[in-house]
């Protein structure tokens, strides 16, 4: 995620030191992006934003 720049992609791996996910991500244009909102990645491993369809995929869960 560190190196993510703004709004440019449709998947994003997180770990678990970038919860609780939120979609706009620290570092994205908040001017042309939504509202900021929370998903819940830690039991599936994948979320999908219901805003902007960005796919974000935690790469370092628990059990694995």
């Amino acid at each position: 995620m560190g190196d993510a720049t703004p709004n440019d992609k449709d998947l994003y791996q997180i770990t678990r030191k970038d919860l609780p996910l939120h979609c706009p991500l620290p570092g994205m244009s908040l001017w042309n992006s939504h509202p900021k909102v929370y998903l819940p990645i830690e039991e599936s491993g994948e979320e999908r934003c219901p805003y902007c369809g960005a796919l974000f995929v935690l790469v370092d869960r628990v059990g694995e």
